[in-house]
């Protein structure tokens, strides 16, 4: 994406290359480094990924970070089952 026919910004908001506005081509040089800054933007965003899905898959964690709200939960679905099962056996 161009922010003013200048600065390519990556998807996450930061600079990653530039370039003259109108500029009709670029060198090997110039094409070598823009690919060599996206591989390395590449690389932090991966990483970046990598952290945040482990965080969020780590199920002892998400226990200990929402224990209340699990313990409201398995009381609702508790209510709820003793419910059901005392209606069915007053038929």
């Amino acid at each position: 994406m161009s922010n003013g026919g200048e600065v390519y910004v990556s998807g996450a908001g930061e600079p990653v290359a530039k370039r003259a506005a109108g500029a009709p081509g670029r060198s090997s040089a110039e094409i070598r480094r823009d690919i060599e800054l996206q591989r390395e933007q590449l690389g932090r965003s991966v990483d970046a990924l990598r952290g945040r899905v482990s965080e969020l898959t780590n199920w002892r964690r998400q226990v200990r970070e929402h224990r209340q709200e699990l313990i409201v939960g398995a009381a609702v679905v508790g209510f709820a089952v003793g419910g059901l099962m005392a209606l069915r056996r007053r038929r």
